[in-house]
């Protein structure tokens, strides 16, 4: 980042920050021991924030092949990424390769690195597991370690504390680097913190991992062995993995399967997409180790895929990515597969964009970036020669979207009487006796038409093939299913919403294609296509979503300020909520509106004036902070909106939605709340005035 010129004179220093105190959410690490020991994260305002609202799926146990362990270490950490709200950063830097991965490490180097919340929420719908961090180097982490390690006992409540966080907040388990030398003395502790802290997360946690990096050694030098031997294989043997250092040669890994035995996948040698010191190179030829370490049949470990981000490579961030990780493709194969249980909901939103949308209509139309707005990630295939293909397919943050701020859109020719298709999702959905319901929506132009491709297969029947296209269709081979077009509503005129239910009672749902087409008969004889995929829901009803009434919501608002910016008055206030049922359903996302309520409109004698409502923000927990809202001068009251929103995309009407109003301090009050907080000099000044 470039400094600031001589000539320009530099802010204010801001205020140290102090966690205590209600502000934006942000997610943060725990930099000491102490702070660590003293539990005062807990106390933090930010704290419940900082919980995930996606819980891991059931049953997520590590598959018995070799794995891909993606470790996130970028600028730091805590970027753009720990504003739990959501940030302003339409070119975030966001994942969406998640079906390359099974485990997701955060890193950065403080003491103990905490996973954001949104990382932790997008990678558990897609079936992955998450790691924080815990390393100590340098000086300061020899003394943490000389406190940490005195004791057998030490070293257990140390593991425990770590223990509390990944349970508190919801994630999987700990990467532990020990980037220092110990005394020889220490190791019998170190091999005790380990050994308990693996223990007590799978006690605590099933399904939860620790994974050994390979730094300090068994005799207590710091000693990187870049595979695993005699010297780490201690630590090994009672974590749940190793993280081989990324200098190995040839072959290490192969040498590292046969000391790990009948555990050789728990083996997973790095690779530094950088490319500092790592077999390969990394960079553009990372798939050169990949290959090399699937063929030994153990486990990869790579580093910082935030290179393709950091180092900007051409021609754009979207398009970089997508090529980048096509390579762990064609290497690896795709390891994650999805949908496998109903509800099944993806609007293509990659957690950043220009707009989001709810239900067709427009609601902000400026940049915004959080990854925990992520719906499971289509299977798009990267295709290197954009020329070879008639039809081109992205993620188009510019195109209008159907719901968030992403969305599919096909652009490029086709012939009357040819079709284009491409891979959206790769699944293994059993079909019981009840039919499933298909519901999607398109928005195309001119003789332009998008339909979907099923493929199903069935032990004793084989394979089958559906296809989902609208009527007069008669140029595929497959089954062909019309879809039965539904009601959009009125602020969405641009969007059709089609239906079709499906029953195959024993057969698995395997792949599912978008395919494009042209009408028949042509209304233009044209070869132009442009159509747009807005979202895809799979459910095991045609019903709508009841959401509960607001009638049945607790609603409360906290830690109100009111202040002055610029002359306007502003509002800052913590919003929660929870059903009175403890016992009812959880929601896993909150749309926040505002509606400001000026004098005019609560008195007019024809009845309310229609009043605008805001869109501020969204919610993943039943909490939302609102920082300093301006509010216009004939603002009577504030009505602040939680709309509710199901896993399967569905929103509740706002009309039907839970609220807290709360009245407008008029001026005399602000001007007296403003006076409150002057200093007792300056009180005595005005009042002798």
């Amino acid at each position: 980042m470039s400094g600031q010129s001589n000539d320009q004179k530099s802010d204010p220093t801001p205020p140290p920050f102090d966690p205590s105190k209600p502000s934006v959410p942000i997610s943060y690490p725990i930099k000491t021991l102490e702070d660590l020991e003293n539990g005062s994260y807990y106390k933090s305002f930010h704290y419940p924030f900082n919980k995930t609202s996606v819980p891991l799926r059931p049953n997520t146990g590590l598959a018995q092949r070799p794995r891909v362990l993606v470790c996130h270490d970028m600028q730091g950490g805590y970027v753009d990424d720990k504003w739990i709200q959501g940030g302003e950063n339409s070119g975030a830097y966001a994942i969406w390769h998640w079906y390359l991965i099974d485990v997701f490490v955060y890193f950065s180097h403080y003491l103990v690195t905490l996973p954001p919340p949104c990382w932790t929420n997008t990678a558990h719908t897609h079936g992955v597991k998450v790691l924080g961090t815990f390393i100590v180097e340098g000086e300061e982490g020899t003394a943490t370690c000389n406190k940490m390690l005195s004791t057998k006992e030490s070293a257990h409540k140390y593991a425990e504390l770590l223990v509390k966080l990944a349970v508190a907040l919801g994630f999987d388990g700990w990467l532990l680097n020990m980037e220092v030398d110990l005394d020889i003395s220490q190791i019998p502790n170190l091999k005790e913190f380990v050994s308990y802290l693996t223990q007590t997360m799978h006690s605590s946690a099933p399904g939860s991992l620790v994974i050994w990096y390979d730094s300090v050694t068994i005799d207590g030098t710091l000693s990187w062995q870049n595979q695993l031997n005699e010297k780490n294989k201690p630590f090994f043997d009672i974590s749940d993995g190793i993280f081989v250092n990324y200098s190995w040669e040839e072959d290490y890994p192969k040498l590292s399967a046969t000391v790990a035995g009948d555990r050789k996948l728990d083996v997973y040698m790095g690779i530094d997409v950088f490319g500092r010191g790592t077999y390969g190179g990394g960079q553009w030829t990372t798939n050169v180790a990949l290959d090399v370490i699937k063929k030994d049949n153990v486990s990869a470990a790579i580093f910082a895929p935030g290179w393709v981000y950091e180092t900007k490579q051409p021609p754009d961030f979207q398009t970089a990515q997508n090529r980048w990780w096509s390579l762990v493709e064609k290497s690896w194969g795709i390891v994650q597969i999805y949908p496998k249980t109903l509800p099944f909901y993806s609007n293509f939103d990659q957690g950043r964009g220009n707009h989001i949308s709810v239900d067709g209509a427009p609601v902000l139309s400026t940049q915004w970036n959080n990854i925990s707005s992520q719906t499971f990630q289509p299977f798009l295939e990267y295709v290197d020669d954009s020329t070879s293909k008639t039809i081109e397919v992205h993620v188009d943050f510019k195109e209008a979207s159907f719901n968030g701020g992403g969305n599919i859109t096909f652009k490029g020719t086709l012939e009357a009487g040819a079709s284009f298709s491409t891979r959206l999702f790769l699944g293994q959905l059993l079909l019981g006796p009840l039919p499933i319901y298909f519901i999607y929506s398109v928005s195309s132009e001119g003789n332009s038409q998008l339909g979907l491709s099923l493929e199903f297969s069935s032990e004793t029947e084989g394979k089958k093939k559906l296809f989902l296209a609208s009527q007069g269709t008669n140029q595929f081979s497959s089954e062909v299913l019309v879809p039965r077009r539904l009601t959009t509503p009125d602020n969405a005129p641009r969007w059709v919403m089609q239906e079709v239910s499906i029953a195959m009672n024993g057969y698995t749902l395997t792949e599912i294609h978008a395919v494009c087409y042209k009408q028949q008969p042509e209304i233009t004889n044209t070869t132009e296509y442009f159509a747009v995929l807005g979202d895809i829901k799979i459910s095991n009803s045609r019903n709508n979503t009841e959401f509960p009434p607001s009638t049945t919501w607790i609603v409360d608002g906290q830690d109100i300020e009111w202040g002055t910016s610029q002359g306007s008055k502003t509002l800052s206030l913590k919003i929660s909520w929870k059903p009175e049922d403890e016992k009812g359903p959880l929601f896993p996302k909150y749309n926040i509106y505002v509606e400001k309520l000026s004098k005019q409109s609560i008195r007019t004698l024809k009845g309310p004036l229609e009043s605008v409502r805001e869109y501020i923000g969204v919610a993943h927990i039943e909490a939302f902070y609102v920082s300093q809202l301006v509010i216009p001068s004939d603002t009577s009251s504030l009505k602040f909106i939680i709309q509710v929103c199901n896993v399967d995309g569905a929103s509740q009407n706002l009309d039907d939605a839970p609220f807290f109003q709360l009245d407008v301090q008029s001026s005399t009050n602000i001007l007296s709340l403003l006076f409150g907080c002057l200093p007792p000099l300056v009180k005595k000044f005005i009042a002798y005035l």
